[in-house]
């Protein structure tokens, strides 16, 4: 029997700081065969030193260099064919969309299964960043559709930067006017993850169709406060474990349901993080 298919995502804040931190150690220990990475911030040249030859690296770089960035590398030796054809556009042509959005095909097993690295924009309450922030989200809502129709196999996977609800944010009432956990922000979500072709209704009040999408996180952990993917650097917020779910794998309905381990790789103390966020572990017995 072939071993399920193992996807990890991790904003590593900077992929060379996170190597000089660790990141490689965990790499070589969690056997991954696709990872997406987001905020990369280096060239593809540094990617493909900093993992060495057993990985073929997909790369999309910000238009302002040392900005965002994201990756997938997927491992030689494993038992999926290299990705076949990857996009990275999104929205309309006059939307920059660079660094933010890199999509995939693998064939697995005679299926074809699409992987999408993403890096939403953190964006900033009343401010130019958060338009930026609803436009992105906007063009996710246009292209998740597309996504479906065009593999049943597809996964949207990275730093969403949207706590979806109340259980992803540890302190939820002290942010309900930050971007992240804005009530119009966190109804994009309601309507990504809704039943598909129904009406939702999001918690800003607005109503839109679901697109059937599944959060393999809230879906494996259950009714339960995170598990947490980010803690700010500063204080004691990873100590005492105040965080934010906003690392996410978003599946089809057929995806999700091969879905047999959902991991959270939290460091086990402050000094072992190579990155403000934590790897995201997911395996699919396709």
């Amino acid at each position: 029997m072939a071993k399920p298919l193992r996807i990890a995502t991790i904003n590593t804040n900077g992929i060379r700081a996170a190597y000089r931190r660790g990141m490689g150690a965990w790499l070589d220990s969690r056997e991954v065969d696709i990872l997406a990475i987001q905020e990369v911030r280096a060239s593809t040249e540094d990617i493909e030193a900093l993992l060495g030859p057993d990985w073929d690296i997909l790369h999309d770089a910000a238009t302002a260099k040392g900005r965002a960035g994201v990756a997938l590398a997927s491992r030689k030796a494993s038992d999926h064919g290299k990705a076949s054809i990857h996009r990275v556009s999104l929205g309309d042509e006059e939307f920059d969309s660079a660094g933010r959005w890199l999509e995939a095909d693998y064939e697995v097993n005679g299926k074809i299964i699409t992987v999408v690295s993403t890096y939403v924009h953190s964006g900033e309450a009343d401010t130019p960043k958060q338009v930026e922030k609803y436009k992105f989200l906007d063009a996710m809502s246009n292209r998740l559709p597309e996504l479906a129709a065009h593999s049943e196999y597809a996964v949207v996977l990275g730093d969403l930067n949207v706590g979806h609800r109340e259980l992803d944010i540890k302190n939820w009432k002290g942010n309900v006017k930050r971007a992240g956990f804005l009530p119009r922000e966190r109804s994009y979500f309601d309507r990504f993850l809704g039943p598909l072709g129904e009406d939702v209704t999001g918690v800003d009040g607005t109503t839109g169709k679901g697109l059937g999408w599944v959060d393999v996180g809230r879906q494996r952990s259950g009714e339960v406060e995170g598990p947490y993917t980010w803690w700010s650097w500063r204080g004691q917020a990873f100590t005492n474990d105040t965080g934010w779910r906003i690392d996410y794998q978003l599946a089809t309905p057929a995806l999700a349901d091969t879905v047999v381990e959902y991991a959270v790789d939290r460091a086990e103390a402050y000094d072992q993080r190579w990155s403000d966020h934590t790897p995201v572990v997911v395996d699919y017995d396709i």
